[in-house]
Parts: C-alpha cells; structure tokens; sequence
C-alpha cells in the first residue's frame, strides 16, 4: 500500500522564477491577547521551519515582511493547532483579519489569490464539519433511547450524503483550480483526524488528474515528483491487484451472487445468462448513484429488447429507502436485489468494493468484458455490442 504524501512535502515552494522580491503581511486580531507573539513558518520540503516572529499589539495589528523569490507556502501561527496557511507570490501585500483563536477560518484576506482560494474551500470545509458536528449532538441527545438504532441509521445516512457533498465540492475546486498548488492541498484535506475527503485508491482519476496537470507544469519540483511517484504506486498496486482479484479485470466469469429482490424471492445472478448484462452496485443514499441512474433508464429502454439486462445490487439498509428510491428514478423494470445491510453486505467483499457507483458489464456467459461504463460510455459500449 502505498503510503499518503506528507502535507508539508505537498506544500513546499514552487520554482517559478529567480527574481527576488518581497512579500507584506498586514493584519487584525479580534480579542488579541496583547504581547504575545505569532509566528510566520515557512514550508519545506520535509520540514516546517519559523523563519519569523511578530509582537501583537495592543489594538490587535501585527505585521510581517520576508524577500521571497518564487511562490512559496507559509504558515502565520500562534501554536501548531491554530495556523492559517496561506500561498504567497513575490510582490504581493496581503491583509487579514480574523479571531486570534481560529485562524485557519480569517474573516477577510485580501491580496494572495492563492490563500483566498483555500479560504473559501475551508469555509466550505468548516460547514460539513459543523453539520457533522450537529449530528454528532443529536446521536449523544438520544443516547439510551428506544429509537437509537433507527435514529444511527437516519445519522449515518445524513453523514454519508453530507460527505458525499464535499467529495463532490472538492473534486469541482480541484477541476477549476487544475494549474494552481491549491489542487495539490486539496488532495490530501482531512474531515476529521485520519479521515480524508479524497482516498488515493477511491478517487485515483483525480490523483492523476492533479499529476498530469502539474508534472507539465513543474516538472522539476519536488512535491510534484512526489505526487507523481504516489501516482505511479498506486497505478502499480492496482495491476498487482487485477493479478490477484479476478473481478478486478476482463474476460473473467462474475462470481455469483444471489440475494433476495423486492418481494424476497432470491434472484441469482447466473439466471441472466444468455443476455448481456451491466451488473451494478448502488444505493439510494449514493447522489452520484442516483445522478447515474437516468442514464441507466436510457440504456435499457433501447437495448432490452436486444437482449440487454440490468442486475443492480443496492447497499441500503432499510427497504423503505430502497423501494423509495426505485420508484422515485423509475427503475422499476429490471432486477433489483439487496441483503439491507449497507457496507457489510457479502457482495462489498465479494466484489472488493471501495465505492459506488460501480458496475461491471457481463456478458451471455456472465464474462466480465468492461467495468465502469457510466453515461455515454455505457451507451456508445452497447452500441457496438448490440449493432456489430
């Protein structure tokens, strides 16, 4: 496996030029503790060294000036758990304001767009935590209630779509800031200790994504070259795993699965053969599952009558929600099966899954001959299969 890239390997400075120049920093603390200091660190490759120091005054103002030559991450802290991080460019004269005990959420920052770039993603990061935060209270309020068990599953399924939100923020801040450093930090940004918002394995396109970009960019610079070593790793340990897992590749027979459908009759997945098959996992929970599901609808009214079956395996825990979100994407007309138990369904090990949407496209002897087939790729691989 391979391991995550150090956040201060990631944000270290960026060769982009040799002219020198300096940098200003100005700015306000709201309920200053007056004399005591702030640090100004600056980001290395391996290391966090201060660099600078500055005194607050009594009406809360503080400043700073460094000569840099290129663009360069630093940090302005009063301790290692409040920091502000911000992504500096010679020349530039930023200004801040923020509450000296929260300095990672500033009120205002002017003059850095790299720094405001990441302000406005950790706003956005800062309201899925706080929602977080308030479905933690209610689990705590009803703690020793008759109800728990069904309120954690109304939590869980609230966190998951609120996590599922940011995933998808996070992948659209990285596609409109693809040049830009700021892509790379958004990477690796934590939702809680130890829990990203990105997953090496889960969300390789945009791993990748990042690399391609910035390796043309900054082919030379260090955090870059790592980023494309963890790509490259992660690439590897994927074909090892096709060796190993034979759903993982083509042209090999879909373990069987046999669970009950909507009126509890138990459908194996061998009562297809002889008709192509997209196998596929989802719940109604899943957003990009449901965003998929129209396209699904698409490709069964205009291939069914070709010989073309769609299994699709639900990970729901409740079969209100599931029969809910059947009749309310209008997927009634093809097989439906789920054993209600989410994550711990026996087909997650069975088909090693790491996230849904996820599909694999089966054919009359139930080979798998493509995987992930979403939208116009599922259509135009049907077309070939069905009209050549």
């Amino acid at each position: 496996m391979i391991k995550k890239v150090s956040f201060l390997l990631l944000a270290a400075v960026i060769i982009a030029g040799c002219k020198s120049n300096n940098i200003e920093i100005n700015g306000k603390l709201l309920a200053p503790s007056i004399g005591e200091f702030l640090y100004l660190d600056e980001l290395k490759s391996t290391e966090l060294i201060t660099v600078d120091s500055s005194v607050i005054e009594e009406d809360g103002t503080f400043s700073f000036g460094r000569k840099i030559e290129s663009p360069s991450f630093y940090l302005i802290k009063t301790d290692e758990t409040n920091f502000l991080t911000m992504l500096l460019e010679p020349g530039q004269k930023i200004s801040i304001k923020a509450h000296q005990d929260s300095l990672n959420y500033p009120l205002s920052i002017t003059g850095s767009k790299g720094t405001e770039l990441m302000n406005e993603y950790n706003k956005r990061l800062l309201t899925t935590i706080d929602q977080l935060k308030n479905l933690h209270d209610v689990y705590i309020q009803n703690l020793g209630a008759e109800q728990l068990a069904a309120v954690m599953d109304r939590l869980d399924s609230l966190a998951q779509i609120r996590l599922d939100e940011l995933n998808t923020f996070t992948k659209e801040y990285i596609d409109e800031n693809l040049n830009s450093l700021v892509s790379l930090v958004a990477l690796y940004q934590p939702v809680a200790p130890g829990e990203y918002i990105l997953h090496p394995e889960k969300d390789l396109e945009y791993f990748v994504k990042v690399d391609s970009a910035l390796s043309l960019l900054y082919p030379d610079y260090e955090p870059v070259k790592s980023l494309h070593d963890q790509v490259q790793g992660l690439k590897s340990d994927i074909d090892a795993q096709k060796l190993r897992s034979p759903v993982s590749y083509e042209t090999v027979e879909a373990p069987e699965i046999a669970l009950p459908d909507t009126e509890g009759d138990t459908i194996p997945l061998s009562s297809t053969r002889g008709t192509i098959v997209l196998l596929d996992f989802w719940a109604s929970w899943c957003k990009p599952c449901r965003d998929e599901n129209p396209n699904l609808v698409i490709a069964y009214n205009k291939y069914h009558s070709k010989g073309f079956e769609i299994y699709q395996v639900s990970l729901d825990k409740t079969r209100e929600a599931w029969m809910k979100g059947i009749s309310d994407d209008h997927l009634e007309r093809w097989i439906h099966v789920s054993d209600l138990r989410y994550w711990q369904s026996m087909v997650v090990s069975l088909y090693k899954l790491e996230q849904i949407p996820t599909n694999f496209l089966l054919d009359r002897e139930g080979k798998i001959i493509a995987t992930d087939l979403r939208g116009e790729m599922l259509q135009r691989k049907l077309d070939v299969l069905f009209n050549n």
